[in-house]
């Protein structure tokens, strides 16, 4: 069987339908976040550059993780290295970042992780062995 055939069957497709609504998700968080930025902004409480830098980037980012997984379900073993790294490294930085003390208040620092750890599950499902099979090590 191909890698192509396989990336048609039922489980590697339910599979990357998962990392694309937990991507989704991801960037629903991250609209959230900046929305409450800005309320909190509006509202006269001190906000920083770190979090409207931040906050927009998250959920402009999560359109680039879709395109790059579309492109890994469509086949393409480095979009899928791609995805994989990112979906793994990601999370880590951001709680990372987020608990050095005074960077971001603590309901920030909850909604980024939140966030964050909605790409957890696609860093799982891209070690699975219905994705793994579909690109093997070169």
């Amino acid at each position: 069987m191909t890698a192509t055939a396989t990336l048609g069957n039922s489980r590697t497709q339910g599979a990357f339908t998962t990392a694309k609504k937990c991507i989704t998700l991801f960037g629903a968080v991250g609209v959230i976040t900046l929305a409450t930025v800005a309320v909190m902004a509006s509202l006269g409480h001190e906000t920083t550059p770190f979090m409207w830098i931040r906050g927009v980037i998250f959920p402009a980012l999560a359109p680039v993780l879709l395109r790059v997984t579309a492109r890994a379900e469509g086949g393409s073993a480095k979009a899928f290295d791609r995805i994989r790294t990112i979906t793994t490294v990601m999370p880590l930085a951001v709680i990372g970042v987020d608990l050095i003390p005074g960077i971001c208040p603590a309901w920030y620092a909850v909604l980024q992780g939140l966030s964050a750890l909605a790409l957890i599950p696609v860093a799982i499902l891209t070690r699975t062995s219905a994705l793994t099979a579909n690109f093997p090590k070169q």
